[in-house]
């Protein structure tokens, strides 16, 4: 990711002698010599509590994969150390300490020598512990947790031990500290001044012109730094400089400042922008980076082209809907031959609606057709008792909009879902993630808050753009975001659910927890097969959403209590490290991937995010993006697009919008794909095909270019199969036994082999 650096390129002449200067600065390690206790005891937050008896933990990683799995509740971080009074004075800046301290799931209260110095939480449910009320939103678990101190604060004792101690409080899952950095250190150069890249996208020009505006921050508010500012644009093939500028700065206190920069570039090529900041007087540098967008898939033609879901399930008596999705010159015209007794296509939008009564499969011819030609698909309906037959294709709130999400955010997405063209490559859901609800009156129903003042009109408004509409709850008394949920009230919502015209359920584990603290395998599934025949019972096809984060193995139930999806594992961010520990780890789950059956790793990150209501770019580079897409199509996961539909730019529309790639991902056969080979530099993933292709995808772990080699044997594919590039579209010639492929640092390569 968009690591600190040291620039070693070649600046301009007035830059070159600064930029050499050494950038080393002292830190005192905290990611050894942790204790750690379960409870909770206010005593344990001072430094003459004896804590001789605690057990040593590592603060990297989360305390389920150290011995306390299936743990949750509070328990408490100590930590004894000794700040020496050299660290302040061979520092260059020498008025704050900060106290660096990796991440947190779920939420802490961070104490220094018995005082509280920072809190970082999210909003909890707990009716059996009251005192976690102080956790309050005033942070995300996803984050660094940086906490900073004047460096003459009574609370440090210099040259004395210090005691620092975390009470954490985990309410389900993954539990605990975790990731990186843990350190001491006075407050540097890099940490007073920031580039921030997320604050806009690139934006494309039709000339090959590329625009990327960027924030300048300095976070102090009394330092002061002179230096100068170098930007370099530099194709990754070949080094060559496509843009450069140096010029003299003076970044003052709280300063934030924005900078543009247009260049042009092949709009296909891999780039670099990397500014650098070079301060006069220490010679301190600070260069951070950032990928430029490369755009490799080339636009939809004029002539029609039938995209989406080749297969559709339906339960009998339910309300049929299905749009053809499609691309072309408008406007389109569309038919449909034998479509069974029942259904209906609308000529002008590809809508196909009404209901079938008898179970059975039927193949319908799909034509479309404007003024330069016309497109012909087959698509099988099968009417029996397994539905979303391919992974769904959408848009969750969560991401983007969090609890801030409203009535007016969801129509906004729906309108821009249409608008922007995805719904022509087959996306098809606006879900509703927590924070639409209110309470149970005194018959049981469900009602809305003051944001959704009409759902069955939202409903109704989604389905009438051809979209269908998703909706959130909990099985325990409240949700995550403390609002209403479903217990004891499965039945009426459900009903409700049905009534409004609800197409999607996310059902998330969250309060359910404090109901059972320690689940066995059977109380896991207790809750989702009592909502389970709750929708069975209302004529409405609803997909079920299972959310519980892959506790017990819920791949290897979830079709037992008649899940259509299940989370595998925790909340996705937007880090390469959580992409790719999630992505990589999906082979444990593939047996049971399976139409109607699907493996669910979690939401994208692409585009704008920022889980509501202030969004930032997504912090993934261009090639950890074309990684994700990739690995999430081979995994047959349900792609839920999770950023502002309404800012969707050039890049992040392209990316979604690759119609032999969504093929892969919505291929009839519903295998999972597997990991191949795996390496410390790469991994190789394959995955069968209905038509007897295979799609592999090739993915670059390290920071450098590399040559991703593949042996056919490894396939198992004999003769010489033709290879085609899934994101150019393009057709690469026959391949022997052996070939190789240059792969972009923490990029992908996904190619479909035809014998």
């Amino acid at each position: 990711m968009r690591k600190m650096l040291i620039y070693a390129g070649i600046l301009a002449l007035s830059c070159f002698i600064a930029c050499k200067t050494n950038n080393e600065q002292s830190v005192l390690p905290l990611d050894s010599g942790w204790k750690f206790n379960t409870g909770d005891d206010q005593a344990w937050a001072t430094a003459a509590y004896n804590d001789g008896s605690w057990k040593t933990i590592d603060p990297k990683k989360n305390w389920e994969d150290q011995g306390y799995k299936g743990y949750d509740g509070f328990a408490w971080y100590r930590m004894h150390i000794m700040i020496p009074s050299s660290l302040k004075a061979n520092a260059f800046i020498k008025d704050s300490l900060q106290i660096q301290l990796g991440r947190i799931d779920d939420c802490d209260q961070v104490f220094l020598n018995g005082e509280l110095i920072g809190e970082n939480g999210r909003t909890i449910y707990n009716k059996k512990e009251p005192s976690i009320e102080f956790f309050k939103e005033q942070g995300r678990w996803y984050v660094d947790r940086r906490y900073v101190l004047a460096a003459n604060d009574p609370r440090i004792r210099w040259d004395q031990e210090n005691l620092i101690a975390i009470r954490s409080y985990d309410q389900g899952g993954a539990g605990g500290l975790n990731g990186k950095p843990f350190g001491i250190s006075m407050a540097d150069l890099q940490d007073h001044i920031k580039f921030d890249f997320s604050s806009a996208a690139f934006t494309f020009g039709s000339d090959s012109t590329i625009t990327k505006k960027f924030t300048i921050l300095n976070l102090s508010g009394t330092e002061e730094f002179k230096g100068k500012l170098t930007i370099d644009a530099i194709l990754n093939d070949n080094g060559i400089n496509i843009y450069s500028e140096c010029t003299g700065m003076d970044i003052t206190p709280k300063l934030k400042l924005e900078k543009s920069v247009t260049f042009k570039k092949n709009l296909a090529s891999p780039a670099t922008l990397k500014v650098t900041f070079t301060e006069s007087t220490s010679g301190k540098t600070i260069t951070d980076q950032f990928e430029i967008p490369y755009i490799l898939t080339p636009k939809p033609g004029l002539k029609p082209m039938i995209n989406g879901a080749k297969v559709f399930g339906v339960r009998p008596y339910s309300p049929f809907q299905f749009k053809v999705a499609a691309t072309g010159k408008p406007p389109l015209r569309y038919s449909a031959v034998d479509l069974p007794q029942g259904l209906m296509i609308d000529a002008a939008n590809g809508l196909i609606t009404g209901s079938l009564k008898k179970k059975g499969d039927y193949k319908v011819k799909l034509m479309v057709e404007n003024e330069l030609g016309f497109a012909r698909r087959e698509l099988k309906i099968v009417v029996g008792d397994v539905i979303s037959l391919t992974p769904p294709l959408g848009w969750n709130s969560w991401n983007c909009w969090g609890l801030s999400v409203s009535d007016q955010k969801i129509r906004q997405s729906a309108n821009a879902m249409k608008s922007s063209g995805l719904i022509d490559h087959g996306w098809t859901y606006i879900n509703i993630d927590d924070g639409w609800e209110d309470k149970h009156d005194k018959d049981g129903n469900i009602l809305t808050n003051a944001k959704f003042p009409n759902m069955k009109g939202l409903c109704s408004y989604v389905h009438s753009l051809g979209l269908k509409i998703g909706i959130y709850s909990s099985p325990g008394p409240k949700t995550c975001g403390g609002y209403e949920g479903s217990y004891t009230y499965e039945a009426k919502d459900a009903q409700n659910y049905a009534n409004w015209g609800i197409d999607y359920l996310k059902y998330d584990w969250c309060s359910y927890g404090t109901l059972a603290p320690k689940p066995s395998i059977d109380q896991m599934k207790e809750p989702y097969r009592e909502m389970k025949h709750a929708i069975r019972k209302v004529n409405r096809d609803i997909h079920y959403s299972l959310c519980q984060y892959g506790m017990g193995d819920v791949w290897g139930w979830g079709a037992e209590v008649d899940g259509n999806s299940w989370r595998t594992t925790g909340d996705i961010e937007d880090t390469w490290e959580s992409l790719s520990a999630i992505g990589f780890s999906q082979g444990k789950c593939s047996p049971w991937s399976a139409p109607g059956r699907w493996n669910d790793p979690d939401m994208l990150v692409v585009g704008w995010v920022g889980w509501g209501p202030a969004l930032h770019y997504t912090r993934l580079t261009t090639n950890e993006q074309y990684t994700h897409i990739t690995l999430w199509s081979l995994l047959a996961a349900p792609l839920l697009i999770g950023c502002d539909l309404s800012q969707l730019d050039a890049f992040t529309l392209n990316l979604l919008t690759n119609d032999e790639v969504l093929a892969v991902n919505q291929d009839p056969l519903g295998k999972q794909a597997v990991q191949i080979k795996k390496t410390d530099d790469y991994e190789i993933w394959a995955r069968d095909l209905e038509d007897g292709s295979q799609a592999i995808g090739l993915f670059n772990k390290t920071e450098k270019v590399y040559n991703v080699p593949v042996d056919l044997k490894d396939l198992n594919i004999k003769g010489k199969p033709v290879m085609r590039d899934l994101w150019s579209q393009a057709d690469l010639g026959k391949v022997c036994t052996h070939f190789e492929m240059k792969t972009q640092p923490h990029g992908a390569r996904m190619i479909r082999l035809t014998k």
